[in-house]
């Protein structure tokens, strides 16, 4: 018998660090391991032009999002099109800081509750005084919308209880936003 040992799955460079992320598509969720930069804010990474087309989570697992009794699939390395990724956020207790000065004037937190797929998301969109959530949706022209003090709910396996996050980005083109 030969000890053999395991080479691992990735190798960080100088300036990387590894991050635990959730990632959320249509029909499954999936977390695990990413390498980014270090000077990358993960929140932040796909709303920047530094995201990737491809998302690789080492150390994964995946959960389709369909069926009554779900089980969880590991997967050593697994590659998520950022095209198809609807949520995307830190595995809690992991966060960044703020993406915005909280004394800033003239902007406040509006409840929201969105639904995207399979998940209905209660948070909060940070908005001009001068803005509701129609006139925010309808000037903006991003691909990732920021929601903040979260709680994620899945609506096809509600044992799972509701994940709460401090930070996510929500696809906004693929959801459904109503004001609470």
């Amino acid at each position: 018998m030969t000890d053999e040992k395991k080479q691992p799955l990735y190798t960080l460079g100088e300036y990387d660090k590894v991050a635990q992320v959730m990632v959320y598509t249509a029909s499954s969720m999936y977390w695990g391991e990413v390498v980014v930069k270090s000077a990358v804010r993960v929140s932040t990474w796909l709303r920047t032009n530094t995201a990737p087309d491809w998302i690789c989570l080492y150390n994964a697992r995946g959960l389709l999002t369909a069926g009554s009794s779900p089980k969880p699939n590991s997967y050593s390395e697994l590659h998520v099109a950022t095209s198809q990724v609807l949520c995307f956020h830190l595995i809690p207790p992991a966060k960044d800081p703020p993406d915005y000065d909280p004394t800033e004037p003239n902007r406040h937190m509006e409840p929201v509750t969105t639904l995207v797929g399979g998940y209905m998301i209660k948070g909060h969109i940070r908005l001009s005084d001068s803005a509701n959530l129609a006139k925010f949706l309808e000037v903006t022209r991003e691909n990732f919308t920021a929601l903040y003090d979260c709680e994620v709910n899945n609506l096809s396996i509600p044992s799972m209880g509701a994940i709460a996050v401090p930070y996510l980005i929500i696809r906004q083109e693929s959801a459904v936003f109503t004001s609470r």
